[in-house]
């Protein structure tokens, strides 16, 4: 993995959108750039604070291959931690506050399916390979554990945009309107 300086933060970022993401996510209607753009529109039309809306913009940065890991091992059955490998590379740049809800992403997705009624409907045809892939549904255990963690409800919150953002024909932005938003939240080391 390779370190980025804060300054070239931005660019590193816009050029995995630009680049990886414009390839095929999962078998889903959109691409992964479009899916992880979506989820940033979504978290701001709710209002989302602006650590929420990097969140949910970024939380699948780990399924880039020049990221971290790429989607193969997702594809082929194992699970690439993704929101763990993510977070640990994001957390060069951004506080926790932006990286532990793309850390437990995966983990409210879980979550959501073992109590909420009706989630796991939800959840498209590639979601519902990957939950399968990433442990599925929490025991009861596990939601004791996850509903304990300070940060469980920003974690649900991206999860919620995160499975809504799957919407072909939902007007996108590129991601340089993000740009100002996530040049605040930069840490300064």
């Amino acid at each position: 993995m390779t370190t980025v300086h804060p300054l070239d933060t931005l660019d590193t970022l816009a050029s995995l959108f630009e680049g990886e993401g414009s390839a095929e996510y999962l078998g889903e209607a959109v691409t992964q750039a479009e899916h992880m753009l979506q989820a940033g529109v979504l978290a701001e039309a709710a209002g989302a604070p602006p650590h929420l809306v990097a969140a949910a913009l970024l939380h699948d940065v780990g399924h880039f291959r020049g990221a971290v890991t790429g989607r193969d091992l997702m594809a082929n059955g194992t699970d690439n931690r993704h929101s763990h490998t993510g977070a640990d590379w994001l957390d060069q740049w951004f506080g926790p506050e932006v990286t532990e809800p793309v850390r437990l992403h995966v983990a409210a997705k879980r979550y959501l399916c073992a109590v909420e009624p009706g989630y796991f409907a939800l959840l498209s045809e590639a979601s519902v390979h990957t939950l399968a892939v990433q442990g599925g549904p929490m025991t009861e255990e596990q939601v004791r554990a996850f509903e304990a963690h300070p940060g469980a409800a920003d974690a649900v919150a991206v999860r919620r945009w995160d499975e809504q953002a799957k919407d072909p024909d939902l007007p996108t932005p590129g991601f340089e309107h993000f740009r100002p938003l996530l040049a605040r939240l930069l840490l300064t080391r």
